[in-house]
């Protein structure tokens, strides 16, 4: 099949695997593949990526365009990573460099944002006018989609709400810990899996994963039980402020932790709590895609991403 009957080829570099995805039209998967990422080595990586390329081309047919998901950001005033936890990317012109090495056009985007693309194209919020995606996981970001089209803002960091103060904190949350920004009780800091681990060590005096503080409190585990009532609480306050500034008509969580189903129960009547509003009816969804987003999201970037038309 001809990449033309697809809305592209979407590749997604992660900090463990990279996986690519060609998409048919209505979203079907027409071929996916994956390899290791490989650590701490930029040419091997792009290498590693084109011989992907190459791997479902007998498929899809000739690939004209190529949309790739990336931790980070690409920097407004440099053109350079930003931002990525695999800092072998930091500093590096990506986007040119993929190009050369897969001879071919390349989008880049943040991670996050293709997951918010892709939850809004054919995901959870498919059909919203705006959406907010927020990834819930070893970091937390999150991406802008307005008429199925990414917002990346001026500066290239529209959605990451991970990086402001948690509001209305209160004396069991501050200070706050230490963020790999630079800062300290950033949102992150609370919302992440480390985070929530972080909160039940201090409660209970034991270290546990996130996914099992999550089924240690389906158990009753009186300190599981009492974190998770309080990470639901700061994650309706850091929602509300996202609500009280976009007002957007979906809400979409993904990432590990977006995976603790009592968090679509209680988050809802909380954030009502803190909001500017009488009411609050914006629906606060699982994402359809799940893992897959990311990758998917890449896939459909050359039809759905907003350029910036002005300085």
């Amino acid at each position: 099949m001809s990449v033309g009957s697809c809305p592209g080829v979407g590749v997604d570099l992660g900090g463990t695997k990279i996986e690519i995805i060609a998409l048919a039209g209505d979203g079907a998967v027409l071929d996916r593949e994956r390899r290791s990422t490989p650590a701490g080595d930029y040419a091997a990586t792009l290498d590693t990526m084109a011989a992907l390329i190459e791997l479902i081309e007998p498929i899809t047919g000739p690939i004209n365009r190529v949309g790739v998901g990336t931790p980070g950001a690409l920097s407004a005033a440099t053109g350079l990573i930003k931002n990525s936890n695999s800092t072998v990317l930091n500093g590096r012109a990506l986007d040119r460099d993929l190009e050369k090495r897969l001879k071919r056009p390349v989008r880049l985007e943040n991670d996050a944002n293709c997951f918010a693309l892709s939850e809004a194209v054919d995901g959870a919020a498919a059909g919203a006018a705006t959406v907010f995606g927020v990834i819930l996981g070893t970091g937390v970001g999150g991406g802008l989609v307005v008429d199925r089209r990414l917002v990346r803002g001026r500066n290239h960091v529209a959605g990451e709400w991970g990086h402001n103060p948690l509001p209305w904190a209160r004396a069991s949350d501050l200070p706050g810990a230490p963020c790999y920004c630079g800062k300290s009780g950033c949102i992150e800091t609370y919302l992440s899996g480390a985070g929530l681990a972080r909160a039940y060590h201090s409660a209970s005096g034991r270290e546990l994963a996130a996914h099992t503080i999550a089924r240690a409190a389906d158990e009753g585990d009186p300190a599981a039980l009492a974190c998770l009532e309080q990470y639901a609480d700061q994650l309706a306050r850091g929602l509300a402020t996202v609500i009280n500034v976009l007002d957007p008509e979906a809400i979409v969580l993904g990432g590990g932790l977006s995976n603790i189903t009592r968090l679509y129960r209680e988050v809802p009547p909380l954030i009502g709590r803190y909001a500017f509003s009488d009411r609050i009816t914006t629906p606060i969804l699982k994402a359809r895609h799940g893992d897959s987003s990311g990758v998917r999201g890449a896939a459909w970037l050359w039809q759905s991403t907003r350029e910036r038309s002005s300085a």
